[in-house]
């Protein structure tokens, strides 16, 4: 077990930090945010692209859940990819896999191709584009959690871990704001997208491998976490990542919409441009989640700092979903329900990395948060479903069921704060 910091060695923890770990995590970080601005691009265009090919909530949200599906394929795929080629090469092609569908969605539409006598519709076209983003969303976290995991010290992990997570809210803004200065112009929003390439440029260059190969040593099974020593880590772990990412995702794909849609049908009926100022608040919150997580997780424990946050999650979603027409309301509780909503998931980075020795952990981080990512797709469809009949504000309180199985099911898993990586 590692020894926790003095008081002193706290409040300077960043100067026990060299230059290489610095570089990796914020290589990890990067890759997460531009993956969240790609993947939150789709929420913000949804009212537009709803109106734009005449789609039902429920067909808007199965799009959603097509990248939900195809990206736990892709971080079950990478997590293995990354523990046989190692954790930079794998990176960097997730990185081109989803900066080049993001552009390939802004062609949706364009033209109406047949194939083998089928005529292939812009719906179809947009399942395609935004299936093969997953792909590359997917594998994008498994690979980067790794690098951090690895090179920072076991007693700054969950922190390090927490700044590479909290990418994902500065990735949710900047879809935002992007939004805000883009639409309706969607097409043009969507080849944006394309830039996030250019970071594997610095990866290449500056992020050191971190993968070990003894010499003629043979190259681990990827069906080793699920054999007798990990299995049961493995099972609980995974249930754990099925209940928050359903709670998520069922969540946070439709507040956007939630925000923009009419009074009437049970939104707040802000308009797209509007809902834009709420977003951001909520962004905000989510950014510090992320980074006070790390910390409480750091000093208290993994357990306990999530559990905490689930909970409060819970209490704050149906809230939000009820006071669609309260405004006021809505912006104070939106960085509260970012805050708490979002920054938890900083537990799997840190905990499954300390569960796994090196030769599977890739492997172990994408099957366990991929399993959850995988249950997760039909969260978007399920909200959009409830939401046709019921209005999205209620829609959304549905989610809270998910997130107090999880806070249940994580007193079933160890405690890992302070274990030396195997």
């Amino acid at each position: 077990m590692a020894v926790p910091l003095t008081k002193a060695a706290e409040a300077r923890w960043h100067h026990q930090v060299t230059r290489v770990q610095w570089n990796t995590l914020f290589a990890a970080q990067a890759g997460w945010m531009l993956d969240a601005m790609d993947v939150m691009l789709y929420a913000f265009a949804l009212t537009t692209l709803k109106a734009e090919f005449n789609l039902t909530d429920a067909a808007a949200g199965s799009v959603a859940s097509a990248t939900l599906f195809t990206a736990a394929a892709g971080g079950i795929g990478f997590g293995v990819l990354a523990d046989q080629i190692g954790r930079k090469r794998a990176l960097s092609l997730t990185l081109l896999i989803y900066s080049l569908a993001s552009a390939g969605t802004a062609t949706v539409g364009l033209f109406t191709p047949t194939v083998l006598g089928v005529t292939i519709t812009p719906f179809a076209q947009l399942i395609f584009w935004r299936a093969a983003l997953g792909i590359g969303m997917g594998g994008e976290w498994a690979c980067g959690a790794a690098l951090v995991a690895e090179t920072w010290p076991a007693q700054l992990r969950g922190r390090a871990i927490a700044i590479m997570q909290s990418g994902w809210a500065i990735g949710y803004i900047l879809a935002a704001l992007l939004a805000w200065a883009v639409l309706p112009d969607w097409r043009m929003l969507f080849l944006i997208g394309v830039f996030p390439a250019l970071l594997i440029i610095w990866v290449r260059k500056h992020v050191p491998e971190t993968l070990e190969h003894t010499p003629g040593a043979k190259r681990a099974s990827p069906l080793e976490v699920f054999g007798p020593r990990f299995l049961t880590f493995t099972l609980r772990a995974g249930a754990v990542a099925v209940c928050v990412l359903i709670a998520y995702w069922g969540a946070f794909t439709w507040l956007p919409g939630f925000l923009a849609s009419p009074v009437e049908k049970g939104g707040a009926g802000l308009s797209i441009v509007r809902s834009v100022w709420w977003i951001v608040p909520m962004q905000v919150g989510a950014f510090f989640g992320y980074l006070s997580f790390g910390v409480i997780a750091d000093r208290l424990g993994r357990k306990p700092a999530f559990i905490l946050y689930l909970l409060v999650t819970a209490i704050v979603t149906p809230i939000y979903g009820y006071a669609a027409t309260n405004a006021t309301l809505l912006m104070v509780l939106g960085p509260v329900l970012g805050f708490f909503g979002s920054g938890y998931f900083g537990i799997f980075g840190a905990m499954v990395s300390e569960l796994f020795p090196q030769r599977i952990r890739a492997t172990a981080l994408g099957v366990i948060y991929n399993i959850g990512r995988a249950a997760s797709a039909a969260a978007p469809w399920l909200v959009g479903a409830l939401a046709d009949r019921y209005g999205v504000g209620s829609a959304l309180g549905v989610t809270s069921v998910f997130l107090l199985a999880g806070a249940g099911l994580m007193l079933t898993l160890p405690e890992t704060r302070g274990k030396e990586l195997e």
